[in-house]
């Protein structure tokens, strides 16, 4: 295998763009190596990131759960964990590695590059867990706190938790449907495209054989979250709005 040639990176300007200066600047470019460049370049100091990626998944769930037990103490276990398990998907993720030009900044193997990896969200939420994880053992806990509070305040900044309920679209549409006295929502692949790294599907959800959405997604079940999402929009409204493509907020009704 030829041994690929990458241009050098300035450890100073990444840093900048990060927010965080690294005692250990390998753990860094560990951090920011995905494992598609370690396995192409053969280079010694080319360790990837899936390991920091799995440690990193870890300090994510305890800080988030950290900051929401004290930002929203009113809220239920299940409210919770599902307001946890929002902030902690490939979608947020991604959307906090985008705030900071991840996608600019991760190294790629050339196959990984030509394939639009840079914008893939499972490579840059995977990436932003490992920098996660590389800031926790080169500052500890509460640097990491530092690092992340400042995403989870600006995802958090225009919603006012304590005014909704945090719910699931499928759950939600099935319970609506029930009090309406309609049947439980069926839902049907319509159309599944692409290899299997990269598949595509649509999606129906029925009630009555009554279509009520078709929604696009990149796996069966987030192709049926965003058919149920779809439904309850035309349903309810305003009275929702999206955090994630599995989870929303419900307008709490007034006592």
């Amino acid at each position: 295998m030829i041994k690929a040639i990458y241009m050098p990176l300035n450890i100073s300007q990444i840093e900048k763009k990060i927010k965080y200066k690294f005692k250990q600047k390998d753990l860094l470019l560990q951090a920011i190596t995905h494992s598609s460049y370690a396995y192409e370049s053969q280079q010694a100091e080319a360790v990837d990131n899936e390991v920091l990626e799995f440690l990193g998944d870890s300090v994510l769930g305890l800080i988030i759960a950290d900051y929401l037990y004290a930002s929203h103490p009113k809220l239920s276990e299940g409210e919770l964990s599902k307001l946890k398990s929002a902030t902690a998907s490939t979608s947020a993720l991604a959307g906090f590695a985008k705030k900071i030009k991840l996608e600019k900044i991760i190294r790629l193997g050339k196959g990984e590059e030509k394939s639009g990896g840079r914008q893939k969200r499972t490579i840059l939420a995977g990436a932003f867990e490992a920098l996660v994880a590389a800031v926790y053992l080169d500052g500890g806990l509460e640097e990491t706190k530092k690092f992340l509070t400042k995403f989870l305040r600006s995802y958090f900044k225009e919603i006012k938790v304590k005014k909704f309920l945090v719910d699931n679209y499928k759950s939600v549409l099935q319970e609506y449907l029930q009090k309406e006295n309609l049947p439980t929502p069926v839902y049907k692949i319509v159309t599944e495209k692409g290899p299997d790294h990269r598949k595509s599907f649509v999606v129906e959800v029925l009630s009555e054989n009554k279509s009520l959405a078709k929604a696009k997604g990149y796996s069966k079940k987030n192709a049926e979250q965003r058919a149920a999402q779809k439904a309850l929009r035309s349903l309810l409204g305003k009275k929702i709005k999206s955090i994630s493509s599995d989870t929303f907020l419900l307008r709490r009704k007034k006592r």
